[in-house]
């Protein structure tokens, strides 16, 4: 059985929880990582969340995007329930969509210090024009460093049509 084990099940607090509290607040405290099986293997995790919600800080007006996260793990990875818990708690946070991409990004590599991350934003029109912000980022000395700027260099060589929201 390669299940994870007792000692590494009692670190995830929030997963097979019944008592689940939804914070309304940006809190990246809730956010909790696993260690990764496989450190020595380079691959993407892609997370696709097309229910994110914040608040225009100007305005108080909601914000409704799809947020994707990609990754290539280090030694940590993020636990999917306390992701889901964190990007709610962007709820009522008042901030610009540029602005959480980049929030969101920091947080992860803060908390995982993954090998390579990117954070789009898809977010729906607001006064006629949408806003879709894409940031990365590439562990310094890696091959990943350069694999980064790469990405972003060649990021929206092939935009998909915007009909669809």
């Amino acid at each position: 059985m390669t299940g994870r084990n007792a000692e590494e099940r009692k670190e995830l607090t929030l997963l097979g929880s019944r008592g689940t509290k939804y914070e309304m607040d940006y809190n990246p405290g809730i956010l909790e990582t696993f260690p990764n099986k496989h450190p020595e293997n380079d691959y993407f995790v892609k997370f696709n969340c097309p229910e994110f919600t914040s608040l225009c800080p100007i305005t108080g007006q909601p914000d409704f995007a799809t947020i994707t996260i990609s990754y290539v793990p280090g030694e940590k990875m993020v636990e999917s329930k306390s992701l889901k818990l964190y990007l709610f708690s962007f709820r009522n946070h008042g901030d610009f969509h540029e602005d959480c991409i980049n929030i969101i990004m920091k947080d992860l590599i803060s908390l995982m210090d993954p090998k390579y991350i990117e954070v789009w934003g898809k977010f729906t029109p607001r006064g006629g024009i949408s806003i879709d912000p894409y940031c990365n980022y590439g562990r310094a000395d890696t091959r990943w460093e350069e694999t980064a700027w790469n990405r972003l260099a060649g990021h929206d060589l092939y935009p998909e049509k915007v009909d669809n929201r």
